[in-house]
């Protein structure tokens, strides 16, 4: 199966966002750029098309996309063994998952559904909504959901209706292509779909507050033609650990950050 390309992925913008940030220093109180330490690398599935990637309970949980592919797995971190794992249906592309008061949700790309499931995987229920799915999260209240635009949608778990939106915005300019999303201590960070780069997002006003910059971190020794894009985001509150890996990688990422002011 062809690897499917989302559409509406604006090059020059990002090209111009990407030059921005190269120039923002941290003391302008608006952006803080952030650079990464590897501090352990585990076994991740390559053949893993990562949609939605999140902890729960201190085991980590994985959607996966692609027609006749996709998947909701349970994962050892350590060995990348896969300990739980159910399959959508064929027609069915996966995309974000999270967890809300131990319900499990799923989004599909261009389905307008997603599905609800227990911890055992047992499905539980399903809702619909308008447009595509892309990245999934949570405040701990709310569903937070991304379609590949600028815009994110805040969600009633309960029943899965919107709330409100919040543009999400670079030094006054909307920012598309969000794709992936984790909330880590009160920010939502998100993916930017085919970005080396994840960004820091003001929940309450959409602004960007910081660049986190990942780039080589799968080194080349391990990309195949098959190797896809940085995505996937899962954060460890319980034990404060950043958890990062890409759509076919063979390696899962600990890392922790830390500011770089001034130019990169």
């Amino acid at each position: 199966m062809a690897k499917l390309v989302k559409k509406g992925h604006i090059r020059l913008f990002l090209f111009l966002f990407l030059s921005a940030v190269a120039g923002c220093k941290s003391s302008n109180g608006q952006i803080t750029n952030y650079s990464y330490r590897v501090v352990a690398a585990y076994p991740h599935d390559a053949q893993a098309y990562t949609q939605g990637l999140f902890i729960h309970n201190g085991a980590m949980y994985e959607s996966t996309g692609q027609y006749g592919q996709s998947s909701l797995r349970k994962v050892d971190i350590k060995t990348g063994r896969v300990l739980n794992m159910i399959p959508l249906p064929k027609h069915y592309f996966g995309e974000g998952s999270c967890v809300w008061n131990n319900k499990i949700y799923l989004l599909t790309y261009m389905e307008q559904t997603v599905f609800v499931y227990d911890l055992s995987f047992k499905q539980t229920g399903e809702f619909h909504y308008p447009g595509e799915g892309w990245g999934l999260t949570t405040d701990g209240t709310h569903l937070i959901m991304s379609n590949g635009s600028s815009i994110l949608r805040f969600i009633n778990p309960e029943n899965f209706t919107e709330v409100r939106t919040l543009e999400v915005t670079f030094q006054g300019r909307a920012l598309p292509m969000l794709n992936e999303l984790e909330y880590i201590n009160g920010e939502i960070w998100a993916n930017v779909y085919m970005e080396n780069h994840l960004v820091r997002i003001d929940p309450v006003n959409g602004k960007v507050t910081g660049v986190l910059f990942l780039n080589n971190l799968l080194p080349a020794s391990l990309r195949t033609r098959n190797t896809d894009v940085l995505n996937g985001i899962a954060y460890d509150a319980a034990a404060s650990k950043l958890y990062v890996t890409g759509k076919n990688w063979p390696k899962l990422y600990e890392i922790t950050t830390q500011p770089t002011p001034g130019k990169r």
